[in-house]
């Protein structure tokens, strides 16, 4: 079972500069209000938040460590990589980031194309207004359905049109881990593999990856994410034990309506884990 406790740090939120339910300054507010005194906002190949969040977090109190999610994949599976510590001004994140977002732009198209196949009425104009940019992820889609009345709520959206296997599922031809990695090092940051136990590897696999990953540059892994299972936990503290890597947790929320998801809450890191905060000059507070 998960063993989720409140925690001093949060290193992995999302705001409205992704598909995040909170503006930046109200996620600071409800990051403020958790009790978190360290938080990293990691939006999907943004870094529009920053700022805002950086503003908010001055007037409450918190320090904001600069992060970014950025989207990649390592042969035929798309994982996730977190970049924290980031210089969000670096002009060769700023073009790399900036081609991200065309991807996405061109996808959403493609997800809207394909749901008109399917005979739902155009949705790219109400799926685009509330996302960043105007460019939206399938997040902001399934909102859009719930809003037509096509589905009930996002999971049936997710369900009968959205995930993998599904008609309006699109597969993005996103980069490669490695240069995912480089992003990141270039704008000084480290980078973290985002929750690893959700890409459902065998343990084979997951060793593959981790290594890879070590190999290519990457420093941490998430370790304890919000509702994670004890054995996953234990799993990936092993593993980064035997890889020299640092380990990392957050919250990785996006919103009140995924109720069972707090920020600030996570299970523990466990002890014999080298936390990767300190890779970014943060001190654990005594109590």
């Amino acid at each position: 079972m998960n063993q989720n406790v409140p925690s001093w740090i949060d290193l992995h939120l999302h705001s409205t500069a992704s598909d995040g339910e909170l503006s930046p300054a109200d996620l600071v507010a409800a990051v403020a209000a958790a009790g978190v005194k360290v938080m990293a906002l990691t939006d999907h190949d943004s870094v529009a938040g920053l700022a805002p969040a950086r503003t908010a977090c001055a007037v409450l109190g918190l320090q904001l460590v600069n992060g970014v999610e950025i989207s990649c994949r390592r042969e035929a599976l798309d994982v996730h990589v977190v970049g924290l510590g980031i210089d969000p001004d670096h002009p060769a994140l700023t073009e790399h980031l900036g081609v991200q977002m065309a991807r996405r732009a061109a996808r959403a198209q493609v997800i809207n194309t394909r749901l008109v196949k399917e005979g739902i009425p155009d949705l790219l104009e109400a799926a685009s207004a509330g996302a960043p940019q105007g460019i939206p992820a399938r997040p902001h889609f399934a909102r859009a359905l719930v809003a037509a009345g096509v589905c009930k709520d996002e999971k049936d959206a997710f369900g009968k049109y959205l995930a993998l296997g599904k008609p309006a599922y699109v597969k993005m031809d996103w980069p490669g881990l490695e240069e995912a990695i480089g992003w990141i090092r270039e704008a000084g940051g480290v980078a973290v593999l985002a929750h690893p136990h959700r890409y459902k590897l065998t343990r084979t696999k997951l060793d593959l990856l981790l290594r890879h990953f070590r190999d290519a540059g990457g420093s941490a892994v998430e370790v304890a994410v919000a509702n994670q299972e004890a054995t996953s936990v234990q799993q990936l503290a092993d593993f980064c034990s035997r890889y020299g890597l640092h380990a990392s947790k957050g919250s990785d929320y996006h919103g009140p309506s995924m109720r069972w998801v707090q920020p600030g809450k996570m299970p523990p890191l466990p002890s014999r884990c080298q936390p990767v905060w300190s890779l970014l000059g943060i001190q654990e507070p005594n109590n």
